[in-house]
């Protein structure tokens, strides 16, 4: 790391002892959130029915083009240019084929990049291909994937070859630096590709957009991906400004930017995973459908704000921690005992993520708080947070004596409870909500792998639940092993769930519940 950039990261309050061997962590976790690559073969085999003909023609060269594109576009990107050697007719294929480029193709057999480890000879192996054939394909290109380079080495070849692909129409980009240096700069030429539509950025520091040319801008960009970019907070507030469509945002440990301040007409996904003394407030965004905080940290234990101002749209949120997250809606900060009103409700929101600690009694206590913020919810998923400092635990008697709650009451008809132990806090709580959910059909209890050594003792611990009054009739209890012990299944998180609409609750796809059906 740079001095500079090391200056810069300790100005922000980041500790920068040991960070070169946490690298190859947080290279691990970068590719693991990357979008896949398009589908490409890499046993492509034609076939056709009925046994081969006996005459030796070349049926396959007599088919259309757009079927020969589409076989090329199949392939390694390897084999593709090789198909121009098989005859004069296979010769402009290639080149007529929007190209799919993943450079981790161009490894040798056997040097593959699985885990991560490419050397430095490879790559500069790879980077000579790049190189030959982003020159010689004319373009477009429907998706690039450069992924194994040490960029240090040919900081000016990389600008080579973002103007190539800008020149050449790339819609879909994903750059990853590897490490060191992690103060990288992406060069500038990033915003002369104004045909891409999904970018990913992992390791680079972002440019400063201080000086850009005012048409900068990213006019069909739909998806966006940050995973580890230092970026401070103008130039992010400067992306979604000059990003008009822009409709997926994806954050990856935020280095540097403390705010982010959500202002635009298009976006409809936002998903930050393991936020860093993270402020977020939605400012204003007609069309946001999805906040999610798959996973966050507050290195001094001051909770961070998430204020939800004018999002109408906003259907699912999640998740909140009143340990890390101060919650604002509208301009009331929400504490214990806040009174429900038109001003502290968010009525669109339908399925909800919270994480609280049972055993730390001020972050149980807001639980009835956020609740109350969301008046229309239908599918709960809470989180029981373990903790080795308890502070006091609620009693039956506080859950009796609460007022009612409008979407335990009214409207929810699933909740999911993670990270069930069996403490009486949790029960406490439990039996509260049972004998309150009118509309409640069924409530899923998952527990770590490994908290319980038989189906006996997890039975001991839900039985005093049967004791409640159940105000649903028709609720069922299902008890669930995760398939990872606690806090492993943060390892398995990425961004794709999350981003599919046709997914209409990401949250039952977490690895909590991997190969479990509910």
């Amino acid at each position: 790391m740079g001095a500079e950039m090391e200056a810069l990261f300790q100005q922000h309050g980041m500790d920068t002892r040991g960070l070169d061997a946490h690298m190859v962590t947080v290279l691990s976790c970068v590719h693991s959130v990357l979008p896949p690559p398009p589908l490409v073969s890499n046993h492509a085999a034609l076939s056709a029915l009925g046994p081969p003909p006996q005459d030796g023609d070349d049926r396959i060269s007599d088919l259309p083009d757009q079927i020969l594109r589409d076989i090329v576009s199949r392939l390694p990107v390897k084999d593709g240019a090789r198909t121009a050697a098989l005859s004069c007719r296979w010769r402009g294929v290639w080149r007529s084929t929007p190209l799919v480029l993943i450079d981790s193709d161009l490894l040798l057999v056997g040097s593959g990049s699985e885990d991560l480890q490419v050397a430095s000879a490879d790559a500069r192996r790879v980077a000579y291909a790049v190189s030959c054939i982003l020159a010689a394909h004319p373009g477009p290109f429907r998706c690039v994937h450069l992924i194994c380079s040490y960029h240090e080495e040919y900081p000016d070849l990389l600008t080579r070859w973002l103007q190539l692909l800008a020149v050449k129409g790339v819609r879909e980009l994903v750059l990853v630096n590897r490490p060191w240096p992690l103060d990288m700069q992406l060069p500038s030429t990033i915003f002369g590709m104004t045909t891409l539509t999904r970018l990913y950025l992992g390791i680079f520091q972002f440019p400063d957009t201080i000086g850009l040319p005012r048409a900068a801008a990213f006019p069909h960009l739909r998806e966006l991906g940050l995973c580890c970019v230092p970026m401070l907070r103008r130039d992010m507030d400067f992306i979604l400004a000059r990003s008009p469509v822009l409709e997926i945002l994806c954050i990856q440990m935020n280095a540097l930017v403390k705010h982010l301040y959500i202002v635009s007409r298009s976006l409809r996904c936002v998903q930050i995973l393991e936020a860093i003394d993270l402020n977020i407030a939605v400012m204003d965004a007609p069309n946001l459908e999805r906040l999610i905080i798959w996973s966050s940290t507050v290195r001094d234990g001051l909770p961070r704000r998430v204020k939800i101002g004018s999002a109408p749209a906003l259907s699912l949120l999640g998740y909140l921690d009143p340990a890390r997250h101060t919650l604002e809606v509208g301009n009331t900060v929400i504490k214990a005992g806040t009174r429900a009103s038109p001003s502290t409700m968010v009525p669109s929101v339908k399925i909800l993520g919270l994480r609280v600690c049972f055993e730390v009694r001020n972050d149980a206590k807001m639980l009835p708080s956020f609740l109350r913020c969301f008046p229309n919810v239908e599918t709960l998923h809470l989180e029981s947070n373990e903790t080795y400092e308890p502070t006091g635990k609620l009693n039956n008697k506080y859950w009796q004596e609460i007022s009612a709650i409008e979407c335990v009451q009214s409207h929810i008809n699933l909740m999911v409870f993670y990270g069930f132990r069996g403490e009486r806090s949790e029960l406490s709580f439990l039996k509260f909500f049972l004998e309150s959910a009118q509309m409640l059909t069924k409530l899923v209890i998952v527990v770590s792998k490994g908290t319980f050594t038989s189906v006996t003792e997890v039975s001991s611990k839900v039985k005093p639940l049967f004791a409640a009054k159940w105000a649903s009739k028709e609720c069922s209890l299902l008890v669930l092993e995760s398939a990872f012990q606690g806090g492993e299944d943060k390892w398995v998180l990425n961004f794709e769930t999350g981003s599919d609409f046709s997914t209409r609750d990401p949250f039952v796809c977490t690895g909590a519940l991997l190969e479990c059906d509910i």
